[in-house]
Order: structure tokens, then sequence, then C-alpha cells
């Protein structure tokens, strides 16, 4: 009995809700339920005056609507219902001018439904960010504090997630969400990072490993230490690029109203001939309540928002309609080298010192000015005088220029280390180096003089070849690489992965030019560094790769891919290209179904009434159809040219 009692009462607060939220609709169903008691009881007269009332306030207040968009030279579909509404009050069809009200304040609530449905996967992420932390006092180690006895879980301190701060010893427990960034305490763990880079394995992290927040602790409590606040981590970056896909609504109405102005010639065409033929005005009205046009305006964005969650699903964050259109549109994509096409990780092959210096004093100094970089090279040039013992040497001034290098005052000496252009400009004399496919050079000149070379060697990525390959077969017709590296290293790579056309040497403004300059356009920019958020935003479509949403990239770029994977590009056109298949379908669907009853009614056999209704059908029909964009099979089962599918790419298929 009480739970009869229970499920009473949340029936109720779901109504009260749904008042609350849709007064119109409401309204309507009440007015429709006392017309249709008068109705029946004799009293048409009265009926058909409250609804024509009722009626006509609605037109009032959709059509000042109406005329404030006409204004700004936007017309949209309101004015067929707008028609519709008024005709049939004035043929006295009041019962289906009370159906078609419903049915255009109903569709708002059936977008919303159907747009809950489609942004599910961009809805669990947002509610899966961690609320609370435990926190655990300074010094509490994995078996407790010594001093009390107590096990380490009693000692911790639930405070908000909001509250931690970069140093705090977190407690993360079986199966919890990790609440912020840090670094795992622990000696080992394995987590679910499945929701940020849509990678279903889980990962194994050992002691001083980093572990991102939003991923999921494995079977055993583990402790790590905060290193950024939860605003700072790589979750929240995330929730806040979702809810701004999740917000951006402008291009879904565009993608409507390319059909509203034909639709309604059209239908008042069929409308006005039929009227004229059989002389009857109740024709005019009984086709135009078959015009009503809510397939048209809900079909679209409930597609969107299918296509921006099952992009989430994969790990690819889409920025709103506007992107999943321009990309499945796209005919040309350019790269950036490294770290995009190749894995990003260069390691030291040569130290080539000249002018009476030593490899390991070359390596030590190129270290210590790298230390002040950037730069993506500079990290293997630390990591490579890490791993030879030597050590790197603070600079007391050091100032990094742009694409160029780093100059550095270290121990009473000017170091610059850097491109050859750069060396140039204090020495002359500075020699070129022959590069072998995949190399990289960094020059080194001591007090104005040229020291030596050290070359690095980056390998492409093993998916590289087969992504631009499935790419081509998505339609993009071009394929350009931008780097600020040397020509001849970038076109052996380009070589390498099946390039057709290279710029290098590029400066970051010289990127901006080099896409604005692509003749075949919508143009992709794939790129993963902070110095391609310029060209990322100047694309057609900037995609932001392995960002995570942390970097200036990720928010200049319209899509961010979480995973460092580059397949994941072609996973997103090939997506895109689906979302807009089902979108124009469902629009089509619509529109013919909406013709061919039109057709019908234009003869007199659909009387208004049941076309109301039937039209209701149409709606329903066209919703379905375009729900398809949240499934659907993804072209690439398994990687072409024998690469292995991702794990995600495989989950992501049978989704």
């Amino acid at each position: 009995m009480a739970h009869h009692h229970a499920s009473t009462k949340s029936a109720a607060a779901r109504v009260k809700t749904a008042v609350r939220n849709y007064p119109v609709v409401a309204a309507t169903v009440v007015v429709l339920g006392v017309v249709l008691i008068l109705w029946g009881t004799g009293a048409s007269g009265p009926a058909q005056w409250i609804a024509s009332l009722y009626t006509l306030g609605i037109v009032g207040i959709t059509g000042y609507g109406m005329v404030q968009d006409i204004r700004r030279g936007h017309y949209g579909l309101d004015i067929l219902a707008v028609i519709a509404m008024l005709a049939t009050v004035a043929v006295g069809e009041y019962i289906a001018s009370l159906i078609i009200v419903l049915m255009l304040s109903g569709g708002e609530a059936l977008e919303d439904y159907a747009a809950g449905r489609a942004k599910g996967e961009l809805d669990a992420l947002l509610d899966r960010a961690p609320q609370i932390a435990h926190r655990l006092p300074s010094g509490a180690d994995t078996g407790g504090n010594p001093a009390s006895g107590k096990p380490a879980a009693e000692l911790a301190e639930d405070i908000p997630a909001t509250e931690v701060a970069v140093g705090d010893i977190l407690l993360i427990k079986p199966s919890e969400v990790v609440p912020v960034d840090g670094v795992l305490l622990s000696p080992a763990a394995a987590f679910d990072e499945s929701s940020l880079t849509g990678e279903a394995i889980p990962v194994s992290r050992a002691a001083g490993d980093s572990v991102m927040s939003g991923s999921v602790n494995g079977t055993h409590a583990v402790r790590i230490q905060a290193t950024a606040t939860t605003a700072d981590s790589q979750y929240q970056r995330i929730v806040a690029l979702v809810q701004e896909a999740s917000e951006s609504k402008a291009p879904v109405v565009r993608l409507a109203d390319r059909f509203a102005v034909p639709f309604t010639i059209v239908s008042l065409l069929i409308a006005g001939i039929a009227w004229a033929v059989s002389g009857d005005p109740v024709r005019f009205a009984e086709v135009l309540v078959l015009a009503t046009p809510c397939p048209l305006l809900i079909a679209a964005p409930v597609a969107f928002m299918g296509g921006m969650s099952r992009s989430a699903r994969h790990g690819i964050i889409v920025k709103g309609g506007a992107v999943l259109e321009q990309l499945s549109a796209a005919k040309s994509a350019a790269f950036d080298k490294t770290g995009t096409l190749t894995y990003g990780r260069p390691e030291l092959v040569s130290v080539n010192p000249v002018n009476g210096f030593t490899g390991d004093e070359l390596l030590g100094l190129a270290a210590s000015a790298e230390q002040y970089s950037s730069h993506v090279l500079a990290a293997s040039v630390l990591a490579a005088a890490e791993e030879r013992g030597l050590p790197v040497q603070p600079a007391e001034t050091a100032q990094e220029v742009a694409t160029n290098g780093v100059e550095a005052f270290i121990g009473g000496r000017t170091v610059r280390v850097g491109k050859r252009r750069f060396i140039e400009e204090v020495d002359g004399s500075t020699q070129a180096v022959d590069l072998a496919p995949g190399q990289m050079v960094v020059y080194l000149s001591v007090d104005g003089r040229f020291a030596g070379t050290l070359i690095l060697s980056d390998t492409a990525r093993e998916n590289a070849a087969a992504t631009l390959e499935r790419l081509r077969g998505l339609g993009i017709r071009e394929t350009v690489m931008l780097t600020g590296d040397g020509q001849a290293t970038a076109e052996s790579m380009a070589r390498t992965v099946g390039i057709s056309s290279v710029r290098a040497e590029l400066l970051p403004e010289d990127k901006v030019k080099a896409v604005a300059e692509l003749p075949l356009r919508p143009v992709i920019m794939v790129g993963d560094g902070v110095n391609d958020a310029p060209v990322l935003a100047a694309a057609d479509v900037g995609i932001a790769m392995g960002a995570r949403g942390s970097t200036a990239a990720s928010e200049s770029a319209d899509a961010v891919i979480v995973a460092d994977d580059i397949s994941k590009v072609a996973t997103a056109m090939d997506i895109s290209q689906r979302t807009m298949k089902v979108a124009l379908g469902s629009i089509w669907l619509g529109i013919a179904l909406s013709v061919v009853l039109m057709l019908v009614a234009a003869f007199g056999y659909i009387p208004a009434v049941a076309g109301a209704l039937t039209q209701e059908l149409v709606d329903l029909a066209t919703i379905l159809n375009a729900l398809r964009a949240l499934h659907g099979k993804t072209l690439f089962r398994r990687g072409r040219a024998g690469a292995p599918a991702s794990a995600a790419a495989i989950s992501g298929t049978a989704a």
C-alpha cells in the first residue's frame, strides 16, 4: 500500500513539473477537455467560442514572435502553423484548431524529451563529476596512522571536491571516480579511463604516475596527491567543453530554415488549389492542418544531439551541430606534424659537437637552456641529459623566442638552442645537417659561436597512414602537412604516412595563412600543441588531439579528441556524415509524409480533426528516425591495411 502511495505521489510530482515547464501545453489540454465536454453535451456554440478565442490568443502570441523574426530577415516555419490555426477557426473546425495548438506547443515538449534521450552520453559525463573527496591528514600512510592505530579510510575527512587544494593527500576508494588530477602515491593501481578517452581497457599506473580526474579506481583503495584543483582538472575542463557543446543551438535552426520557405509555398499552393477547385474553404483548412511543420523543426536538433552524444561515447567532444555539419562536408585536411602525425616523443640519436666542445658539455648546456622551453623537443633533450646523469644548471636569465628556440645566460656564457636560422643570427658559419627520414636537428651556439648539433628522431604513429586512407574514403580530397620543422624532415614523414603536400618551416601565423589559402573547403585542421591554437581557430573545423581539454588548443578548437589517437579524426568524420544523413533524411521523411497527406486531404478524404491527429503520427515517425543518429554502424570496424582498431572503436561499434 505504501509503495502504491509513493508511486502516486511521484506521478503527481511529474505532472506538476510538466505543467510548470510547459504551461501552454497544460492550458491547451484543459481547454480541449472543456470544449469536448461542452460539445458532447450539445453545447457546441459555447465550445466553439471558447476554442476559437483561445486559439486566436495563441495566434496573437505566436504571430508577434513571427513578425519580430521576419523583421530580422528570418523566415521560419511558424507562418504555416499560424495560417492553419486561423483557417480552422474561420471555417469552424475549432477542435482541429485546438489540436494544432497542442501540436505546436507540444512539439517543444516532444523535442525536449527526444533531445534528452539523445543527450544521454553528454549528460552521463556531466552527472559523473565527483562531488566529494576523502582528504587524509598529512603524513597518513596506506596502513593508517600508527599513533591512532586507525586505518587510512577512518582517518579520511569528507570534503566537497571543490575544496581540494594542490598538495592534499586524497584517499580514492574502490570503484570511485577520481575527483582531481593527481600523482599516485600507492605502489600500483588500475584505472578505468573510458569516460575520458573512450578506451575500454583499464590502464595500470605505478607510484609517481599521474592520475586523471574522471577516471574510475579499480578494486583497491589508493592514495593520490592532488596536483590541481577541480576547476583546473582534466575532467572539469572536459565537462565545461561538453556544456558549451550541448548549449550551442544556432546551426540546427538554420538547417530547418533552408526548407521553410519552399515548404510553406508548396503547402499554400496545394491548399489554395484545393479550395479553388472544390469551392470549399474547409478544404483549404484541411490541407494546411497536415502542413504544420513540427517534424522539420524537431528532426535536426534531435539528430545533432544524437551525433554529439555518439561522438562523446567515442571520446570525441564536438562543440555543436554546426561543427558536425562542416565536418561531414570537409574536402581538405591539414595536419600538424609533431605529436599529431608522429608520437611527439623524439629520442636523441647523436650529439655532434664542433669548435672544441665535448658531447657531454654540449648536451648539458642544451638541457640547461631547454628547461625554459615549452617545445616538445625540449622535453626530449632534458630526458636524454637525465639519462646520461648530466647536471642541469640554472640560468641567470632565459628567454624563449617563440618557434625559434631559447637564449639563456648559464654559468657566465650565453647559450642559444633552437633552429638553424636562430643560430645563424649570431654565427653565419652555422652548417646545415643532412637528416635521415623522421629526424630533427637542434642547433647550439655558445657566446655567439656555433657549438654543434643534436640529432633527434620521431616516429610516425602506426595508425597515421591508415587514418589518412580512411579520410580519403570519406571524401577528403587534399591532405596537407603544416610544420615548423625543416623541409627534408617534413617531406620524408609525409611520404611515410601518405600526405599529398607539405608546407615546412612555418611560424604559427604562416600556418593560419596556409589554412586560409586552401582552395577545397571546408578545411579540417588537426593539431595538439598550444602553438596550434591560432590555426585551429582559423580552420573551418579545428580538432585538438590528445589535449584532454586542458590546453589553449582545446579551447580554440571546434572538436576535442580526448585520447591521444589520430584514428578518432576519421571516426569523428564518419559519425558527422551519418548524423547529417539522419538529420536530412528525417526532414525529407517529414516533408514527404506531409505532402502525400496534403494531396489526399486536397481531394477531401481527410477531415480536419483526423488530419491534425495524423500529423502527430508524422511527428512521431520523424523523431524516431532522428534518434537513429545515436546509434548505427561505424564504417570502420577494423583498421585498414591491417592496423588493429582501437578498443574504443570496437566497443563503439557494438554500442
